[in-house]
């Protein structure tokens, strides 16, 4: 359930669920939403499922079970994934090292699972691992005008600089951690952390102080992302090698052993991975996810999420398609009949930012 959702509701939010998570949709006029944070900064409550880990051995723990480097200084974060021996990714993750413990934030039904396994084998290690979704509220903040926004309202500390580093101040009463994003919107971004019975603190002043900003909810989200080309976990990630995907961002191939590393780094080193993530401009109604993609009468692939970009006016889609074909003019099944499209580099949209998790592939 999202923490302050009495906050949400007096802004006439309307309410959906995200991986067994309470989260908001929209606020109405997600069309004009969508602009607003384009043109200047919005807000948005995500649903993130967060453990923490403590202990001596936190850093060398997670370490060997993710696919990134985890940072060993105060301050620092990095993205991960988890994989099965297969190597299709089964999550993915934001570590930070949060001085005596590291905070994990992943897809909320995810959390649960993590937090029981890393729990049942730590063996020796001086590890103890916590469910702490209920604990923190986690807030996006997106736009142009995101660093003016938070400049405007965070006291204590000036504004962090460099992807996922992060400080620690205040906004109003309310305690709180501010990290900077790594551009999933295509525009620059924060994620402001605090304790859960601050956060109706928090998400005021994040709104009304300072700078105005416009509240969002996921309905937005989808919609940013997709102009911005993001991957997300349960449509374009979950069961998918990260070398498909194209989430170079998330590993480190010089970094120790962790489960379906060796498929990852094979596939690596073949060069050419089975398929690949594109951009597809689509001249008719909006495809359901599945939606097949052929080149003449060849299926090539299919489509992950697919939505009318409100910054392009156009129905823009994201879809896995065979690494070879390489055709710009396609079509895609929708309702039973083949509506053409065409292939588009992504970004679909140029924001104030690029997408850390843009889909990146050998030439």
């Amino acid at each position: 359930m999202t923490v302050i959702e009495q906050a949400h509701a007096a802004h006439g939010a309307a309410f959906t669920d995200r991986g067994g998570r309470r989260v908001v949709a929209e606020y109405g006029r997600p069309e004009r939403t969508h602009r607003a944070v384009r043109n200047g900064v919005g807000v948005v409550e995500l649903g993130y499922g967060v453990i923490t880990v403590s202990g001596e051995d936190r850093v060398a723990y997670v370490d060997n079970a993710v696919s990134n480097r985890v940072p060993d200084a105060d301050g620092e974060g990095c993205y991960a994934l988890l994989c099965d021996p297969q190597g299709g990714i089964t999550t993915d993750m934001y570590v930070y090292n949060a001085g005596e413990r590291l905070l994990v934030f992943l897809p909320p039904d995810r959390a649960g699972p993590v937090a029981e396994e890393w729990a049942s084998k730590t063996f020796i290690q001086d590890v103890t691992v916590e469910a702490a979704t209920d604990d923190v509220a986690v807030f996006g903040v997106h736009g142009p005008r995101a660093t003016e926004k938070i400049a405007s309202v965070l006291h204590g500390a000036s504004a962090p600089e460099g992807a996922l580093s992060f400080v620690r101040g205040s906004m109003g009463e309310a305690g709180v951690t501010v990290v900077v994003g790594d551009g999933l919107a295509g525009e620059d971004s924060y994620t402001v952390v605090c304790d859960a019975d601050v956060a109706d603190e928090a998400f005021d002043t994040l709104l009304n102080r300072g700078m105005n900003a416009v509240p969002f909810g996921y309905t937005v989200w989808e919609t940013l992302t997709l102009e911005a080309g993001t991957p997300l976990f349960h449509t374009e990630l979950e069961g998918r090698i990260p070398n498909v995907a194209g989430v170079r961002n998330a590993l480190d191939f010089e970094k120790g052993c962790y489960v379906g590393q060796e498929v990852v780094s094979r596939v690596e080193n073949q060069g050419r991975p089975s398929r690949r993530l594109v951009g597809l401009v689509v001249d008719g109604p909006v495809p359901e996810a599945g939606a097949a993609v052929f080149d003449g009468d060849a299926s090539v692939g299919e489509v992950t999420r697919a939505a009318v970009g409100p910054s392009r006016e156009a129905t823009l889609a994201l879809a896995y398609v065979r690494f070879d074909a390489d055709a710009e003019d396609v079509t895609v099944r929708v309702d039973g009949a083949e509506v053409p499209a065409r292939r588009e580099p992504l970004p679909f949209v140029e924001g104030s930012a690029r997408s850390a998790r843009l889909p990146s592939y050998p030439s």
